[in-house]
């Protein structure tokens, strides 16, 4: 457990890391190779993969932001078998804590879906999937038919959603309503002009309409490298507001976000934006909200 803390005394529950072992036999990790052109990013990810980042590397890198808990998504892209990557994050976990929660891969378009989720969920910490799929997969039905099976496992669904995809978020959401899903990364903000900002904006409130949807305010650097506080307090401001503080909840996008800035900017950020909230309103942003939906 990381102890001591330089702001304000929060206990954190970081939402959204990534832990990797380039050098892992039977994992895969197609954003982090020197090859590669991230959908998003483009090369910048090349970086990523040079040195491993495992749980003791985040683990010294927050030691002092008292991040008493992390929830690994899905980093191995392109592996043969993704419960390789459950079982490698639990041995982790079994030994220093951390990943306290794992948001796993699946496909769900697959016939073997439920056999695929079976395996995933013999690891304790096994919380929930990631289908990072592209295209327009929200509205096919055999990614219904997979997403009707998470109910059953009591697991978590996180999308990787942009506005152009909320109002299709919405109607899944509301055929399946007793599965949480979350929104990475406030849904993928990638422009800073204003018509940009309008349509996000009008889609947030959008998904915000569905009880069963989260947003996870994260990543924003993704889509603003040279952030500032002033440049995000928008996003994470409307995010709040439409949602209510308590369908919200924080992640560091670590070590994604690193390319950007160093840890200490990143929470630092978030805790100038919401200075001015209650005790009990931070609390649940960015620790008790997440406890609770993850079972930590």
């Amino acid at each position: 457990m990381n102890k001591g803390n330089k702001l304000d005394n929060l206990q954190l529950v970081d939402t959204h890391v990534h832990f990797y072992d380039m050098n892992h036999p039977e994992l895969f990790y197609a954003h982090w190779q020197p090859d590669t052109i991230h959908p998003t990013l483009g090369t910048q990810t090349r970086k990523l993969g040079e040195t491993n980042y495992l749980d003791q590397d985040y683990i010294n890198e927050t030691k002092f932001f008292n991040v008493i808990s992390a929830v690994h998504v899905q980093a191995a892209i392109g592996s043969k078998d993704p419960v390789k990557e459950t079982k490698w994050l639990q041995s982790l976990a079994d030994k220093h804590e951390f990943p306290q929660a794992i948001i796993a891969y699946s496909n769900l378009k697959s016939p073997q879906v439920e056999k695929n989720i079976e395996e995933h969920c013999k690891y304790k910490n096994m919380r929930g999937i990631r289908d990072f799929s592209f295209g327009d997969y929200l509205v096919d039905s055999d990614f219904h038919r997979g997403f009707s099976i998470l109910e059953k496992y009591n697991l978590i669904a996180n999308v990787s959603v942009t506005w152009k995809d909320m109002e299709k978020l919405v109607i899944l959401a509301n055929k399946f309503p007793y599965t949480k899903i979350v929104i990475d990364h406030c849904g993928f903000p990638e422009e800073r002009s204003r018509e940009y900002f309008e349509k996000w904006q009008s889609s947030i409130v959008t998904a915000s309409k569905a009880d069963n949807i989260i947003c996870k305010i994260s990543g924003l650097g993704m889509g603003d490298n040279q952030w500032t506080i002033e440049s995000i307090k928008p996003y994470v401001m409307h995010c709040i507001e439409s949602f209510g503080i308590e369908r919200c909840i924080w992640g560091s996008n670590w070590p994604i976000d690193k390319l950007w800035s160093s840890f200490e900017d990143v929470v630092t950020a978030y805790i100038k934006i919401t200075e001015h909230f209650s005790i009990n309103d931070k609390t649940a942003l960015f620790n008790q909200n997440a406890t609770s939906l993850y079972r930590i």
